[in-house]
């Protein structure tokens, strides 16, 4: 957990017990694609289901006719940060030529996901017309399950190494005088925007492909992004697929800028 901590992200290695789950969760992920109830997350001009809430599965992640979601990815956060009750799961799907504008997009945030690989940290939601920033969901962790495989240079996970330090400083710094229950209601744009220019100056960008059966956890505080479609990329004709689960804490905002 050290290592974790220090970088902010750690790879799981082939997990046969992973692997049996993904073999459950595939044909209910594929089936989400194409699930009208859906059809609003295919975006960036058919390059990106952004599929949020699309896998159905239960608090214990069974999905299908699978157990509950396990194997030494989840035993390792069970071990840090407690069990908590999963969300539906999140299928995110590339597929060539990504990335594309997305719908109302503006110039300049399609060129950021072109020459930054869309960076954030999730749960600070963008908020009214002038885009200002709050934590809106205080995620614990995000684990990323590759349901696909694809070459190295479709589309992988980025990463910037020990990001998640500056960024939780930041954080601490923004939130600090405000009273526990109040602080999902700070405003933390400008803080968050020059945190992030320091990570892009002084941390190392690190893309993060992986193939079924293998996982990766990502501090909540880690800046991460989708690096675009590469030069000869390959994956199936499902596209470049992942789900990802990101439970939120029960202690709300307070307890996404203390626990470890």
């Amino acid at each position: 957990m050290s290592d974790f901590l220090e970088k902010g992200w750690i790879k799981f290695p082939y997990d046969p017990v992973l692997a049996e789950w993904v073999g459950h969760a595939f044909p209910a992920a594929r089936a989400s694609v194409t699930d009208p109830a859906h059809a609003q997350w295919l975006d960036c001009e058919g390059t990106w289901f952004i599929g949020v809430d699309a896998l159905e599965n239960d608090p214990k992640g069974r999905v299908g006719c699978s157990g509950p979601l396990s194997g030494q990815a989840m035993d390792y956060i069970s071990a840090q940060y407690g069990e908590l009750p999963l969300h539906k799961g999140q299928v995110s799907v590339i597929y060539p030529d990504y990335p594309r504008p997305r719908r109302g997009e503006s110039e300049s945030a399609a060129r950021y996901r072109l020459k930054r690989d869309g960076a954030h940290v999730d749960g600070l939601r963008p908020m009214g017309p002038d885009r200002r920033r709050r934590v809106d969901e205080p995620h614990a962790w995000i684990l990323g399950i590759p349901l696909t495989d694809a070459s190295a240079n479709a589309a992988p996970m980025v990463l910037w190494e020990g990001s998640h330090k500056i960024l939780r400083a930041a954080f601490e710094r923004a939130l600090n005088g405000y009273p526990r229950d109040r602080l999902h209601k700070v405003d933390i744009t400008d803080i968050y925007q020059a945190a992030r220019r320091e990570v892009f100056d002084t941390c190392p960008r690190i893309e993060l492909p992986a193939k079924p059966g293998e996982a990766y956890l990502l501090h909540r505080h880690c800046l991460h992004g989708v690096a675009p479609w590469g030069d000869g990329a390959s994956a199936g004709p499902d596209g470049r697929m992942i789900v990802y689960f990101r439970p939120e804490f029960s202690g709300g905002v307070a307890e996404w800028i203390e626990s470890d």
